[in-house]
């Protein structure tokens, strides 16, 4: 395996965040390399949704028509069906300004193959792929490096016997974009504050059919609710548990996980024998909320989930990512552009600040949807049968006035102090 012993700017994590900070930092004449601890981009279950704001960015890098030959669907619509009725949320790309009117669902994995084919051809990009980060490496107090060494699934620190060679990336800054279980982060000894939101998710397929609706679907009884998102061919369904109920849930079996989907959704009952054949095939989700409260050190930044973990409320954790990603490369990038050596931690500690209030306001608006809607499904599971509960108020409100709905549909699909490609990072787009 080839890689450079020495970069001016090392980025663990080649997820949405790690791939846009090294484009755009290759596009300024930065020399970066991005650890990806896989082989490949190809899990399942991860965040898909592109919004309006990252779309936006597409344009700027020169990028629509390569991300238009994705096999995207765009979602502008969603209900809750609850007990009580039903909440519908309709046209909501309408009630958003410029030029893109909804959100994307595409593949993770081809959105990251798009990212890695437009970098690889800027001459001071590097992708470097089955590179597992294991520690950092100091120059005194400041962190100077990342030791890493290739990554065997399911192989441990021995395969066949033999210890994998530990290399070390030297480089004037590190960037955790290692996700919410972030090893940089662990390595430094920074540790997140934890907030509310005591659920966690299985994520499973099944078929869609023709005549099924179009848009997200959620379904939200006593002590259950389940998630339901239109990828085309077929659902990606969420069911949400309770925090920590995995293991005693998923011993109950398919079958009784089966009978769990019917008694909630009795519409979708006919296709469960060709959705997941064992629990092997329901991934969990460990749905965290959390936040550093410091997210960087001396030659060290962390971004997206390894900053923040959010919650899958809104699929925001992406677009949120890939705005820290942004504004670090204006940030930081601009620094390196006028001045060699390492960036001083004042230069990171902006992008705190820049990027502080944004992820703030949304987590919070992850833990009220959490408190209005999850919990209250979940906090009723023991209780007996009754007549059905109203609609909660934010939901009635949706409903009687549509013009209201803007509102959340600009919150999710924008959001919070959207970030632009810096000058020196946009490209037209080819002829």
């Amino acid at each position: 395996m080839s890689a450079p012993e020495r970069t001016r700017v090392a980025v663990v994590g080649g997820g949405p965040a790690g791939m846009v900070l090294g484009l755009l930092l290759a596009r300024g004449g930065i020399d970066v390399v991005v650890l990806e601890k896989h082989a490949d981009f190809l899990r399942d279950f991860r965040g898909d949704t592109v919004h309006a704001s990252t779309l936006t960015l597409l344009d700027e890098l020169g990028l629509a028509t390569a991300f238009g030959r994705l096999p995207a669907r765009l979602l502008d619509r969603a209900e809750i069906r609850l007990d009580a009725g039903t909440a519908r949320l309709t046209n909501l790309g309408a009630s958003i300004p410029g030029r893109h009117r909804g959100i994307a669902l595409v593949p993770q994995w081809d959105f990251l193959e798009m990212l890695a084919r437009a970098a690889e051809e800027e001459p001071c990009f590097t992708l470097v792929r089955s590179a597992e980060a294991v520690g950092l490496a100091h120059d005194g107090a400041r962190v100077a490096g990342v030791r890493w060494r290739e990554y065997v699934p399911g192989a441990g620190a021995s395969p066949g016997g033999a210890q994998r060679e530990v290399r070390t990336l030297a480089a004037d800054l590190v960037v955790a974009c290692d996700g919410r279980g972030s090893a940089v982060r662990d390595a430094a000894g920074l540790v997140a504050r934890r907030f509310g939101g005591a659920m966690d998710v299985w994520w499973f397929r099944l078929p869609r059919r023709e005549g099924d609706p179009a848009g997200g679907i959620g379904r939200l009884s006593s002590g259950s609710f389940l998630i339901r998102i239109d990828r085309g061919d077929y659902w990606q369904c969420g069911y949400v548990i309770p925090k920590g109920a995995d293991a005693e849930l998923r011993a109950e079996g398919i079958e009784a996980f089966r009978e769990h989907v019917a008694r909630l959704a009795p519409e979708i009952a006919d296709r469960l024998s060709e959705g997941p054949r064992s629990m092997d095939d329901v991934k969990l989700l460990d749905v965290r909320i959390e936040r550093l409260p410091r997210w960087h050190l001396d030659g060290l930044l962390c971004l997206g989930d390894a900053a923040h973990p959010m919650s899958p409320v809104g699929g925001v954790g992406i677009n949120l990512a890939i705005q820290d990603a942004v504004a670090a490369a204006r940030i930081v990038g601009g620094r390196m552009r006028r001045q060699a050596g390492p960036v001083p931690e004042s230069v990171l500690a902006a992008v705190q600040r820049r990027r502080w209030w944004p992820t703030a306001l949304l987590q919070g608006f992850q833990r009220m949807a959490y408190a209005l809607v999850v919990r209250r499904a979940l906090g009723r599971k023991d209780l007996p049968r009754r007549e059905p509960r109203g609609m909660p108020l934010p939901l009635r409100l949706l409903t009687r006035f549509p013009a209201l709905q803007r509102f959340p549909a600009y919150f999710v699909a924008i959001g919070p102090r959207p970030e632009h490609a810096p000058e020196w990072a946009r490209r037209p787009e080819p002829l």
